[in-house]
């Protein structure tokens, strides 16, 4: 039975019958007059009142408590049973700082003054001497348990302080001191073993716990990887990322139904593993459970950075968990990247990853003082850096055509680096030239836009136009029927620097030669007739300059009239 109240104005004994094992017994018991009236335990955290009937036998109480900074923290009990001595023990379990705290025992013995008293005159003959003394203290942030015996005359005191700054504990207070159902068990050995380090991964494993084997349906090991320190309990960690603003599961123990975390949080990597990444302003917390599996691989790690690793064995039914021994490990160090050597005035293209965040180096030494790099964007996005003997000298993202002027000296080295900037696969071509006289791409218009004239727009025909430049150069059209579906992955999908070559026959319309000294009149009309009514259509216009390289105008999707 469990009596526990938040503070001890006074104490007065008095006699109290109850029946026990089919006698009746007298008894004198010590009441606490500020505690919770008799048959009931206070959550001093949640507010909710748990009935003592519902304990039938064994004393269970588990709640979680918020410590204010400097405050003391005093929770008190009386232990009831049958017999003159009973075990309990009681967990805390600090969930940030460092705490103190500290178990208390304040027996009161009642007699009788001397002289012959009627069973009515007991209560006022009575007299009471305390003895106060500490039997556990215990400073710091460990999860620790005491386990002792109870006497039925005395009253405990729990205290505890934080001195740092406000945080939680837990703490669970129970009579059963053999089951052990609530806290998982650890082996005897709880390490963490790191038995494989790659690039991106770090293999761990360790010893099963004595409850996974016992009750495997109910037991599942959760693991926990961050870039900042072990924590020495799951609620340590929960705390962590609270703090940072970040909005939590209902808990920790992540194997519950995945319906009560966050969509946005949750990633299935397969029936039996669950993992949820935080990211807080420390870096990023990643949590997997993965079943009763007792090794694992983690993946998607950075090369050469330190990641600390811990494994907690949690308890389904009751989400009480219990904590292996954190280890840390570094990854590998990425490679150094393959370099490819630029040769003057050769045009190379280069397909980038964007699953992979790695730079795609180039290397070229400059032959001239002065150089040029040219760069067509191809497909997706692309980021470029360029150094020069070890200095950055540029750094942009590449939107079509682009021409990068660079001045040094003789022997200069110039490194490239591109990167994809989005998931999709990228690709550029890049061209480095000391040869400012033979341009590789044709002189480029003000814009590369195709505009279509609404009003001139038919049942079976569009009308387009696009500038042109002050050089004779030749302009292919071509024409391609799409579903309304179809339109952004076809927009997407497109290869802006494949030419005509790519094409099929059947979707040319011509090609012309065009140009016109004065910008101002350097435009082009063009009537594509013979078109099925209400039907899209995509247009491409290509500009292929003297040395025969193609620049591809940006498409565009009209749509005929359905009545005319």
């Amino acid at each position: 039975k469990l009596i526990i109240g938040w503070s001890v104005a006074w104490f007065v004994c008095f006699p109290w019958t109850r029946k026990l094992k089919g006698s009746d017994i007298l008894q004198l018991r010590c009441i606490v007059f500020d505690a919770p009236q008799k048959g009931a335990v206070i959550s001093t955290h949640s507010g909710v009142t748990t009935s003592e009937g519902t304990l039938s036998g064994r004393l269970e109480f588990l709640e979680a408590f918020a410590l204010f900074l400097i405050h003391v923290y005093r929770y008190y009990f009386v232990l009831e049973e049958g017999r003159a001595l009973a075990p309990f023990s009681i967990t805390v379990t600090p969930c940030d700082v460092p705490i103190e705290w500290s178990i208390l025992q304040k027996l009161h013995i009642c007699f009788l003054l001397a002289g012959d008293h009627d069973t009515d005159d007991v209560s006022k003959a009575q007299k009471a001497t305390s003895f106060v003394s500490t039997i556990f203290n215990y400073k710091g942030n460990s999860v620790e348990t005491y386990m002792g015996m109870s006497s039925h005359s005395a009253l405990y005191m729990l205290e505890f302080l934080s001195t740092e700054r406000d945080t939680h504990i837990t703490v669970y207070l129970t009579t059963d001191t053999t089951s052990g159902h609530l806290y998982p068990e650890l082996p005897l050995d709880p390490r963490l073993d790191v038995i494989g380090i790659g690039h991106t991964t770090v293999t761990l494993a360790w010893k099963h716990s004595p409850s996974v084997l016992q009750h495997r349906e109910n037991i599942q090991y959760c693991l926990l990887v961050n870039e900042k320190h072990n924590y020495k309990s799951l609620c340590a960690a929960e705390t962590a990322i609270r703090s940072s603003g970040m909005k939590l599961p209902a808990t920790l123990a992540l194997s519950l139904s995945p319906y009560l975390l966050e969509p946005q949080q949750v990633m299935i990597l397969s029936n039996s593993e669950l993992s949820i990444i935080n990211r807080v302003s420390s870096g990023e917390v990643r949590q997997i459970c993965m079943g009763t599996k007792n090794t694992y691989t983690v993946p998607n790690l950075s090369p050469s950075t330190q990641y600390y690793f811990d494994v907690f064995v949690v308890n389904l039914l009751t989400n009480a968990s219990a904590a292996y021994t954190g280890t840390f490990a570094r990854t590998l160090e990425e490679p150094e990247p393959k370099v490819m050597e630029l040769k003057d005035g050769k045009v190379i293209q280069v397909v980038l990853d964007g699953k992979k965040p790695k730079f795609h180096t180039l290397q070229y030494q400059a032959r001239h003082k002065k150089v040029q790099f040219t760069f067509q964007l191809c497909r997706g996005q692309v980021r470029v850096h360029i150094t020069k003997n070890g200095k950055t000298v540029a750094s942009e993202n590449i939107l079509g055509l682009r021409y990068l002027s660079l001045k040094g000296k003789l022997l200069d080295t110039y490194l490239v680096q591109l990167r994809s900037t989005e998931e999709s696969n990228s690709s550029v071509k890049v061209q480095v030239s000391s040869q400012f006289n033979k341009p590789l791409f044709p002189l480029l218009p003000e814009s590369l836009k195709i505009k279509s004239f609404s009003k001139l727009r038919t049942c079976n025909s569009i009308t387009i136009a696009w500038l042109g430049t002050q050089e004779q150069s030749k302009y292919c059209v071509y024409k391609k029927r799409i579903e309304e579906d179809q339109v952004w992955m076809e927009l997407r999908s497109t290869d802006r620097c494949s030419g005509p070559e790519s094409r099929h026959k059947s979707e040319k319309v011509l090609c012309k030669y065009f140009y016109d000294v004065n910008l101002q009149r350097a435009v082009t009309t063009e009537t594509i007739k013979g078109l099925d009514a209400g039907t899209l259509y995509l247009f491409d216009v290509y500009l292929i300059g003297p040395s025969g390289i193609p620049v591809r105008y940006h498409s565009k999707v009209v749509k005929t009239r359905k009545k005319c």
